[in-house]
């Protein structure tokens, strides 16, 4: 007690209230520095996460096993336009950005980022894996671990790019200004995702046993990497309280 009421009395007199405001001061800088690496960190994240989903995309077309429905179309417009594939990404991010404009969504710091890298990545990467049709009749296997380490990518990146915080892809807050409107999440992504689907099919975009690889496991996986990796946790939160996105393609 004697040792309480002597640090309130030190505290009354001009040395201790400057140790006092040096104290605040010291507090305060340390609380700017923490915010300043948590915002450095969640940057990061979502850059890595961006370009690993470029990477994953080259992936799963240099398997050539089938993609998911958003890069059937890419890859069938790009065919048949003879632009390169990332150039479509990009072109297609925009024209879906366009589409919030009436949905009244507002796009972040992620979505911008999105419409700019996801594409350049993809082009970067798509030369240094082997092309589709130059594997041999006999190589499954290869592909097939080419198609599982992109779907893990996807899924990584995923994680990364929305658990930054930073706003959806374009084609997210497609689906998610779209179900704000009154329809189901789910109905609008299937409407969606069959819509592109199908045109990209007719296009020639690549169906196959990686598009039903692709539809079977990306929910899982997000499922535990999205809380996972996300910045919105609670410090000592398990993932598993950690509210689930449900997502589509960036």
């Amino acid at each position: 007690m004697s040792t309480t009421l002597g640090n309130v009395v030190d505290m009354s007199t001009r040395p201790g209230r400057r140790r006092l405001t040096a104290a605040l001061r010291i507090g305060r800088t340390h609380l700017r520095l923490a915010a300043a690496l948590r915002i450095g960190a969640r940057i990061t994240s979502l850059y890595i996460g961006l370009a690993l989903f470029g990477v994953s995309i080259a992936l799963m077309v240099s398997a050539g096993l089938g993609l998911d429905p958003w890069d059937v179309f890419h890859q069938g417009v790009s065919e048949r336009t003879g632009l390169s594939l990332g150039w479509i990404v990009n072109v297609v991010g925009v024209l879906v950005l366009l589409a919030w404009i009436p949905l009244r969504q507002r796009p972040g710091l992620g979505t911008i980022s999105n419409v700019i890298l996801v594409g350049i990545v993809a082009d970067a990467t798509l030369p240094v894996l082997p092309a589709p049709h130059a594997w041999p009749s006999h190589s499954w296997l290869p592909r097939a671990a080419l198609l599982a380490a992109g779907i893990l990518a996807n899924a990584v990146a995923t994680g990364l790019y929305i658990g930054a915080g930073f706003g959806p892809g374009p084609r997210d807050g497609l689906m998610t200004g779209l179900a704000r409107r009154g329809h189901s999440i789910r109905a609008v992504r299937s409407a969606i995702e069959l819509s592109v689907l199908a045109v990209g099919w007719l296009l020639g975009g690549t169906v196959g046993i990686g598009t039903i690889a692709y539809a079977v496991t990306i929910g899982p996986l997000a499922h535990v990497l999205i809380p996972l990796l996300s910045f919105n946790r609670p410090p000592g939160t398990p993932a598993d309280a950690t509210p689930r996105t449900e997502p589509t393609h960036v």
